[in-house]
């Protein structure tokens, strides 16, 4: 019997205290490389443990927060560059929904310096970091660090300044070693072997991506084929090329150079953006106002090109240069064809070449060159098969008025997508001209009348005759309509998870039907006056309300104390949700759990509601700096005040976590961590309110 019982309290005991325990999946370690004295090597490596990941320190500003390394100066040292780092894996990561650099198992940042003190000295710094795995992110974490360098005996006297405290923050940079470098770490004497593969996960995980946008690149290359300016052009160049009946193998020839000609042209172009741009180009196109207000203009005069009011060409002198060296003839002739090609097809293929670029600036060096290398295929495909196959010829549709409607539907396509430039720089700038409602407005007007192009009910001025409606033209019809009815509700908050990736967030939406209907019922339920007012669950003006929300039109606070202070004046418990703004399992709950009419009454009416966002990067006041009494370090900012107040008193770092506690700060029931069962979430609530009411009495 005495087993038994020991048996079952392990069971209750050991639960709770893995529950409980400090997750720390990320392990540093630190070496020095000095194989020359005047210069040595500082190697920061990052174990991270199975599912877990570090982030690289090239991240855009709305994504996690970046590896960022501090060294402290000092006379004795010179910094040379920048930390550098190895190819990192860029995919989308689903707790920011975003393509993202990170490290799986193992980081290995370098950061050279010149050694300018004949005597050994040491260099200290900090480390910031970021790691989650797929499910959940632990907060910013700072690791400090120190290296002992050996003395350069040709170098010269130092003067060591007195204070050296000041500290300069290193940047990140990611660079491409030669070959990718594995760094196994033995945790018991510290060592470290380098090992070059042919092949890593990383590299595995970057060629899929690669291959994806060069199957993208390569659709919208045969989308280009069928535009009215390129299409027509088919029947004439190979036509061109099989003129000399004498030889139709030189014919063959001279046509497969022209298709490879147009390979390499669009390659060339690929590579120049690649090698002037790179990567590092990406943070500023992405967020700055002046790129993203530019493409959106280029897609607007493209668009209104495609829909028939002007016609976008190139000066004629330049493409009458290429046309006589194309006369020519021989090889020399099919490049000089090719880049007419490219030079006359510019006003249909320029908004596609564009949108490939501009997608793949904010990829690895070789996104732009793999983009143009998938267009130019597909491009230069049906030219080379006619050349070889020139019976085909007679199979191909004939020129005509569906080319022109192609133009326009692809000029109502060029009007949509142009506005999400500009709706990048809105959100960014926090203009808020082009808000959620209005971006949907402009959508369904667009898709709207590209519906009612393919019906024949608008016409421009260029467009043929449409005698009756093709089975294709009738289907497409059905599809945009239908997606106008889909995009609808949204204009009253409806989320359409489907577009996420395109609209803006829902937060961005002024007008949201399930805010006002949410608000009118909980006036009604704590008795509003003519039961619209509502009489307000809080004690007074939240701290930082004015850019943290809560959810389902809940009302409470941000700040700890200040939640705790209201909680005395109600005689009311206080509900923490410990959250942050990357938490994906965050989000979850309150969609699928805080969202239920159950959880919501209980939440509304028996909690002073407090959400404390652990990496939210405000920085506070100096005079509300804490000092901690976990690692004694200051804390500045919100979220690491706030992730550091649930390390010391609850022992937990992951997030969502819920924690019920009385008018004095003290725990109610046991915690409760992500969980989707709504029973269980009610009676945790329920528990937490029974035991405040047995205290009371």
């Amino acid at each position: 019997m005495k087993k038994i019982l020991i048996g079952l309290l392990a069971l209750v005991i050991l639960p709770l205290f893995s529950f409980s325990q400090i997750l720390d999946p990320v392990k540093w370690s630190f070496k020095v490389e000095q194989n020359k004295p005047e210069e040595a090597t500082l190697l920061l490596i990052a174990k991270a443990d199975k599912g877990w990941h570090v982030y690289s320190q090239d991240i855009p500003p709305k994504g996690p927060i970046p590896t960022e390394f501090t060294f402290t100066k000092s006379a004795n040292y010179e910094l040379v560059g920048k930390v550098l780092e190895e190819k990192a894996i860029q995919e989308n990561d689903p707790n920011f929904d975003m393509v993202l650099k990170f490290f799986a198992d193992k980081a290995v940042f370098r950061q050279k310096i010149k050694v300018l003190s004949k005597k050994d000295f040491t260099i200290k710094g900090v480390l910031n970091f970021m790691c989650c795995d797929d499910k959940q992110c632990l907060p910013p974490t700072d690791v400090e660090y120190e290296f002992r360098i050996r003395g350069n005996p040709n170098a010269g006297d130092i003067v060591t300044p007195k204070s050296v405290q000041e500290t300069a923050a290193v940047k990140a940079d990611s660079v491409k070693a030669e070959s990718p470098v594995v760094v196994k770490v033995d945790s018991g004497a510290n060592k470290i072997e380098q090992a070059r593969l042919s092949k890593t996960d990383a590299d595995k995980a970057a060629d899929q991506s690669l291959l994806w946008f060069f199957l993208i690149s390569f659709i919208a290359g045969l989308a280009a084929i069928i535009t009215p300016c390129v299409f027509p052009m088919i029947p004439m160049t190979v036509t061109f090329f099989m003129h000399d009946t004498t030889s139709k193998r030189k014919a063959r020839l001279e046509a497969i150079v022209y298709g490879l000609s147009i390979v390499v042209i669009y390659t060339v172009i690929g590579t120049v953006v690649a090698v002037t741009l790179g990567a590092n180009f990406a943070n500023f196109l992405s967020t700055h106002w002046i790129p993203n207000v530019f493409f959106f203009l280029i897609f607007l005069v493209f668009a209104a090109s495609f829909l028939g009011m002007f016609e976008i060409t190139l000066p004629s002198w330049i493409v009458n240069k290429a046309d006589k060296q194309a006369d020519k003839g021989g090889y020399s002739g099919a490049f000089f064809m090719a880049f007419t090609l490219v030079l006359v097809s510019f006003s249909c293929t320029g908004p596609i070449v564009g949108a490939i670029l501009v997608k793949s600036a904010g990829g690895a060096l070789l996104m732009p060159i793999i983009g143009m290398l998938g267009f130019s295929l597909a491009f230069a495909l049906p030219f080379g098969l006619f050349a070889f196959f020139p019976s085909w010829l007679s199979g191909l549709p004939k020129s005509g008025g569906w080319l022109n409607s192609v133009k326009v539907i692809l000029g109502f396509l060029e009007l949509a997508l142009g506005l999400k430039f500009l709706s990048i720089a809105d959100q960014t700038y926090h203009w808020h001209i082009l808000d959620r409602e209005v971006y949907l407005a402009f959508w369904i007007v667009i898709f709207f009348l590209m519906g009612m192009y393919l019906i024949g009910k608008l016409k421009f001025n260029h467009d043929s005759d449409l005698p009756f409606i093709s089975v294709p033209r009738i289907i497409m019809a059905i599809i945009v309509f239908s997606f106008v009815v889909y995009m609808i509700p949204g204009m009253w908050g409806a989320p359409l998870k489907a577009l996420s990736g395109y609209l803006p967030p829902a937060t961005y939406q002024d007008f949201d039907l399930n805010a006002i209907v949410q608000k009118e019922v909980g006036a009604i339920n704590t008795g509003g006056r003519d039961g619209l007012q509502p009489v307000s669950t809080i004690c007074d003006k939240p701290k930082y309300g004015d850019f943290l929300k809560l959810p389902h039109g809940l009302e409470g606070y941000f700040d700890y104390k200040q939640a705790l202070a209201c909680a005395k004046k109600q005689n009311k418990p206080v509900f923490i949700d410990f959250t942050g703004h990357g938490c994906v399992n965050c989000r979850e709950m309150e969609a699928n759990v805080w969202s239920d009419p159950k959880v919501l009454k209980r939440m509304r009416d028996n909690y002073i509601v407090t959400a404390l966002y652990v990496d939210d990067k405000t920085e506070l006041p100096e005079n509300e700096w804490i000092t901690s009494a976990y690692d004694k370090k200051v804390k500045k900012t919100i979220g690491k005040i706030f992730a550091d107040l649930q390390i010391t008193r609850f022992n937990v770092n992951s997030q969502p976590y819920y924690v019920l506690l009385d008018t004095n700060g003290n725990l109610l029931t046991s915690p409760r961590a992500y969980d989707l069962d709504i029973n269980a979430f009610v009676k945790f609530l329920d528990s937490g309110s029974e035991n405040f009411k047995k205290q009371q009495k």
